[in-house]
């Protein structure tokens, strides 16, 4: 029996999704690309994967977002990387979200572990 380590609250997972991209999109993320993971994994069923152009951005777009899935009902987001905001995760239980500066995330390229590639603009900005 599969258990997961947070709930959210009212928000179903499209809402949490919906929250994710709103607030991201606020504050200017780039290239959001929201992978399904329902049935692929067991430990989320989605991961949103956006770009920030400075350690500065990510870092707040890291804070704004942790303060949302809180206000949402996600018990305790996890945030990990936020010392140097190059790569900052956030676990909200159901759902994942990693924040990059470009060329960060063209390195590790999550993207293409699921299947999928980088959006252009990454391609181009990281000289890929």
């Amino acid at each position: 029996m599969e258990t997961r380590r947070l709930k959210h609250g009212s928000l179903s997972g499209e809402g949490l999704v919906g929250l994710v991209k709103t607030s991201l999109e606020d504050d200017k993320a780039e290239d959001i690309v929201v992978i399904d993971l329902s049935g692929k994994t067991s430990y989320a069923d989605y991961m949103v994967i956006a770009s920030g152009r400075s350690q500065r951005q990510v870092g707040a777009m890291a804070e704004h977002l942790r303060e949302k899935l809180k206000h949402a009902g996600v018990r305790a987001p996890s945030v990990e990387g936020a010392e140097r905001c190059d790569w900052v995760l956030i676990d909200g239980g159901d759902l994942i979200v990693h924040l990059f500066r470009p060329e960060v995330r063209a390195f590790y390229n999550l993207e293409k572990m699921w299947g999928m590639d980088l959006p252009e603009p990454e391609r181009s900005s990281a000289g890929l």
